[in-house]
């Protein structure tokens, strides 16, 4: 007796370390909501993550959602994300749609969002020093600079009597950014020809229209899907030789004639940095809306001498980056 009384009591002690093994807490699991995921991106995230020491794969994971384009899929896929019980939800990379779907989705899991539009205006938080939710997170703002990427395309190609712009009549702002640009056109005597497109095969359409009305220059206007298509935007650009604006430095260094934009990578660092600080048991509500404060001019000097184009000194000493 005395013998199995021993036996049952080490067999239970040893199942102590196992247990205890056994309840300690998950790791953390971050939600990443969006139209359309970019790696790049994420790895930049990740950066900005370690910065509160969390590394994914090792005390942190992360779960990710991409509706590929179709807003349609992303109610669904926040309520998916609810009841994965993840700590915090990154919506990103595809205009308000993601964020708006993950607020409607929860009003007690933390939200980070990065968007280009006015946070306040669009109903996400109460003030950009007291978001007052459970949202916070980066704004650029970059609807508001098409005016200006106007002006800049004009100061470069001043003999474009019309001037193109690429719109997607999906992104929530299309209406706002080309009433802005409309308005900005009249004040420097240019005509505006909007094209609009939401597809790989709609910006073949639209440059193939501008080829045709023989318009002088293309202004690319700020979109989530329009930096995922990048590539295809700056071929179609230099197949046909049109001069075209857009709104993120990457897109000049794969080729583009000049940016005009706040720092995307920066956008998502900041994202990160912020997840880490909910993840430390700071609340949304306490962490101010990050304004990005820095815009920068980038003109690549190759693309404008295969398009025949002198770039004026006074643009080039305005110039962040000059791309030779």
């Amino acid at each position: 007796m005395r013998r199995r009384k021993f036996i049952t009591l080490l067999g239970g002690a040893a199942a102590w370390p196992l247990s205890a093994h056994a309840q300690q807490p998950p790791i953390p699991v971050i939600g990443f909501l969006s139209r359309g995921l970019q790696p790049e991106l994420i790895a930049t995230f990740s950066q900005g993550l370690r910065e509160a020491d969390y590394v994914e794969g090792q005390n942190v994971a992360f779960e990710y959602r991409s509706a590929e384009g179709q807003d349609n899929r992303l109610p669904a896929m926040a309520d998916d994300l609810v009841r994965l019980k993840v700590a915090l939800i990154v919506a990103t990379g595809g205009g308000t749609a993601p964020v708006q779907a993950a607020k409607a989705a929860t009003a007690t899991i933390p939200i980070v969002f990065t968007i280009g539009g006015d946070p306040v205006r669009l109903g996400l938080v109460a003030s950009l020093n007291r978001p007052g939710g459970n949202l916070t997170g980066f704004t650029q703002f970059t609807a508001a600079l098409e005016p200006k990427r106007l002006d800049l395309l004009r100061e470069l190609v001043p003999n474009a009597a019309v001037i193109a712009m690429l719109v997607n009549p999906n992104y929530p702002d299309s209406e706002t950014q080309v009433s802005d640009v409309t308005t900005a056109a009249r004040e420097l005597a240019t005509q505006i020809y909007v094209l609009k497109a939401s597809s790989e095969s709609g910006i073949d359409a639209a440059f193939a229209t501008l080829v045709e009305q023989r318009i002088g220059a293309l202004l690319v206007a700020s979109d989530p899907f329009f930096y995922t298509q990048r590539e295809q935007l700056v071929a179609l650009a230099a197949r046909h030789a049109v001069p075209a604006i857009y709104q993120w430095r990457d897109f000049a260094v794969i080729g583009g004639l000049l940016s005009y934009g706040t720092n995307l990578s920066d956008a998502w660092r900041q994202a990160g940095i912020y997840a880490g600080k909910i993840l430390k048991g700071a609340k949304p509500a306490d962490l101010p809306v990050v304004q990005s404060t820095k815009v920068e001019l980038v003109i690549n000097l190759n693309t404008a001498k295969a398009l025949g184009l002198t770039v004026p000194l006074p643009l080039l000493g305005r110039a962040d980056e000059v791309i030779e």
